[in-house]
């Protein structure tokens, strides 16, 4: 399933992860703490998401359908193939912007592609 978030949208849902399974009441409580919004704004978000299917908010309880992991996946692919073409050199080029590596974190990009090989998976 394909998940398209607004920008307001991904910070609900940054919060509903940190904090689900939780209580609509809370819910509201925690988005005005976090995001400065109003009980309607955090009702007309919750509802829109249910209805994306990312989450579900049953007897004034909201849980998670959609793991952040495959909607932070998902919007990072959306990102790169819009942006740069769908290319990953591209975008780690434009990415790293002349920034150096250590070598632990050349070492660990290295462990990265090598597992994400097309011969190797």
């Amino acid at each position: 399933m394909a998940y398209q978030l607004c920008d307001s949208e991904y910070r609900f849902m940054q919060v509903v992860w940190d904090s689900a399974p939780v209580s609509s009441g809370e819910l509201v409580e925690l988005c005005r703490e976090r995001l400065g919004w109003k009980k309607s704004t955090t009702y007309t978000v919750l509802k829109k998401l249910c209805g994306k299917g990312l989450v579900r908010n049953e007897n004034a309880r909201v849980t998670v359908l959609a793991a952040r992991e495959t909607v932070t996946a998902q919007a990072a692919e959306e990102f790169v193939d819009r942006t740069f073409s769908g290319s990953l050199p591209l975008f780690l080029t434009a990415f790293m912007g002349g920034r150096a590596l250590s070598a632990k974190e050349a070492e660990e990009l290295k462990q990265l592609i090598d597992a994400h090989r097309e011969d190797a998976v």
